[in-house]
């Protein structure tokens, strides 16, 4: 690679019949989708990893969850690395890290290794994912960022679903007599092919960034990773511990520990220094909004899929796989709709994001109702999925393509890893918001109180929705 293409875009306003930026894309986003399955797939696995290594409650707990909390916990910190290292080295150095944790995690002998693995595993993803967006960022421009955001988006919203149905099939297939095992180990070649091809597409790191040069904020990044797991650690473990009272001063304590970051990482700007987020990120116009909406849009995706895993699992007595694959037309439509709302007439542009959420509300309801009597649902409930898929995409996919389309390429690190912070904190709301809930008001065993429960909650996830459509509602006027 010359010295020239190293220091410009892949991607210019006429990119031509350059096979590269496609290439690009698909090498990054292929590591997003591999880092968001692994959020989901274990799931699936959980009982098999239980009766195997006799984990307990809480090992079991970690293992699913660990790679949750040092995801969230250390993803803003990967996008400032990806600043200082440059984001080709941080995100080959993350899928590196991701691979050989998810090796070890495949081969682990005991619950103690294959928690301490998971939480490598999720510091790798932390180190790479927080890159996808700031690549973007910086290689494709106009229209064709445009349309890689619109990729992106589904990308997001398929990888929750696949989690599901793959982990159903590798556990189902026993490949090897390799029990769970196959869902970490299903990483390798993946990770191996992605390194290969990443070493040789993906553009080589600008020298003359003046903001490597100013070092990493670890008082900032202290307050910061203390914050997230005051946050973070409750709300993945409390609910199967019936929200005892550390998780409630944990939560407590977490906002003292972000208003002490927020004023750390102010005054450190004012003084010149390098905060760990610059604060004008944070007041680009339109960013508030942007991360209310993330909030909701991933609070209610994360909140339907687990809810209704629940009941379709508990209640109906569904297989993990038929339950991953009745998710398949929410995630069809959802990326369908993301790569194409730009083609839409203008016109109605500017209405997409309250009218998705609207349509999100609606199809919620609608779950609640086709599946209110203890039954299947039948075609009804699969033209329900296809409304949350389709409503989603609508309040997300133009949300985060408004908030990206302002911010200016030495603030994309900055952006990338508040934006993908905020949707796994939304993630991890919405399953412990909405989760609590369904598992409180299933006070009856069976289908119809699963139903019943569910009921309870499809009423919530439309009052979220109806939230963030106002929110629209309320930009639109002003």
């Amino acid at each position: 690679m010359t010295a020239t293409s190293a220091e410009t875009p892949l991607v210019s306003k006429d990119p031509g019949t350059d096979n590269r930026p496609r290439l690009l894309l698909a090498i990054v986003l292929a590591a997003q989708f591999m880092a968001l399955l692994d959020t989901f797939i274990v799931n699936v696995a959980a009982p098999t990893i239980r009766t195997e290594l006799d984990a307990s409650g809480a090992g079991l707990q970690l293992v699913i969850a660990g790679y949750t909390i040092s995801y969230a916990v250390l993803l803003i910190t990967g996008a400032r690395l990806g600043d200082l290292l440059g984001h080709r080295r941080a995100y080959l150095g993350g899928l590196l890290l991701f691979t050989a944790a998810s090796l070890a995690c495949g081969l682990a002998a005991d619950t103690g290794q294959l928690i301490a693995f998971r939480l490598v595993q999720g510091a790798g993803a932390a180190l790479m994912i927080p890159q996808v967006l700031s690549l973007i960022q910086r290689n494709f421009t106009g229209e064709a960022r445009v349309r890689a955001l619109g990729a992106y988006s589904a990308v997001l919203a398929t990888g929750a679903a696949a989690g599901q149905v793959v982990g159903g099939v590798l556990v189902s297939a026993d490949l090897f007599g390799a029990s769970w095992r196959p869902v970490f180990l299903v990483n390798v070649p993946i990770g191996l092919v992605l390194l290969v091809l990443g070493a040789r597409i993906l553009p080589r790191d600008r020298r003359e960034e003046p903001e490597r040069a100013r070092g990493l904020d670890l008082p900032g990044l202290v307050l910061l990773a203390a914050a997230v797991s005051l946050f973070t650690v409750p709300l993945v473990l409390g609910q199967e511990q019936d929200w005892p009272a550390w998780s409630w001063l944990s939560l407590a304590a977490s906002v003292l520990f972000f208003g002490a970051f927020l004023a750390y990482e102010s005054r450190l700007a004012a003084r010149g220094g390098a905060p760990l987020i610059a604060p004008r990120v944070l007041r680009i116009p339109g960013m508030g909004r942007a991360v209310l909406r993330i909030t909701l849009v991933m609070a209610v995706n994360a909140g339907f899929l687990f809810t209704l895993t629940l009941h379709v699992q508990g209640g109906l007595g569904h297989s993990a796989l038929r339950a991953g694959l009745m998710f398949a037309p929410t995630a069809v439509i959802f990326g369908a709709v993301g790569l194409t709302w730009r083609r839409w007439p203008a016109r109605l542009h500017n209405a997409l994001v309250p009218g998705g959420f609207a349509l999100t509300a609606l199809a919620c309801l609608a779950v609640g109702l086709t599946l209110r009597d203890g039954g299947d649902g039948g075609l009804w409930l699969y033209l329900a999925f296809m409304g949350v898929g389709a409503g989603l995409a609508l309040a997300y996919s133009p949300t985060l393509t408004g908030a990206l389309a302002t911010v200016r390429q030495e603030d994309a690190a900055d952006a990338s890893g508040l934006l993908v912070t905020i949707a796994q904190l939304g993630q991890l709301i919405g399953v412990a918001a909405f989760g609590t809930l369904f598992l409180n008001r299933q006070t009856v065993p069976g289908a119809q109180g699963s139903a019943d429960a569910l009921w309870v909650c499809a009423l919530a996830l439309a009052a979220a929705s109806i939230l963030g459509s106002v929110a629209g509602l309320v930009r639109k006027r002003r």
